[in-house]
């Protein structure tokens, strides 16, 4: 499995807003200076995390992104997933009957394995976490 680059500023643009979370909003401009990350791919990865539920936005000279609940309610795995549209390591993991009927069928079972770790682990990383460099209290062991 891979995690494309429009995954991984997904992760970027949520740590930052996470970092800047009690400061109001942040400006893509102002997370594209600390991160180093052009506004025009900023603006393409916030449109696909800008949901109620993900983020607030504020118009005006003011305005700019904020996370829509504190940072400890958001995990890499929700943050990857709605950048990247899936974890899955293969096609079709995800529905049942389409993966029973693939032609690889036997090896579902290792598929599934490998997908429900990547799940597992990703679903214990919040952004408070990163922040608070807890990394090291996490199972790395597969």
């Amino acid at each position: 499995m891979r995690i494309s680059t429009k995954g991984r500023y997904a992760l970027c643009v949520m740590l930052d807003l996470a970092e800047h979370y009690k400061e109001g909003p942040v400006a893509l401009k102002d997370i594209s200076a600390r991160q180093n990350i052009s506004k025009k791919y900023l603006e393409q990865i916030v449109a696909l995390l800008n949901r109620p539920e993900i983020l607030k936005t504020v118009r005006g000279a003011q305005g700019g992104y904020m996370l829509a609940k504190s940072p400890d309610k958001y995990t890499v795995a929700e943050i990857l997933k709605l950048s990247e549209g899936s974890l899955a390591p293969v096609p079709n993991l995800e529905d049942p009957s389409e993966a029973a009927a693939a032609a690889d069928a036997q090896l579902l079972p290792i598929w599934q394995g490998l997908y429900d770790t990547v799940n597992s682990y990703l679903e214990k990383i919040t952004l408070q976490s990163i922040i608070d460099r807890k990394m090291d209290s996490y199972d790395y062991s597969i």
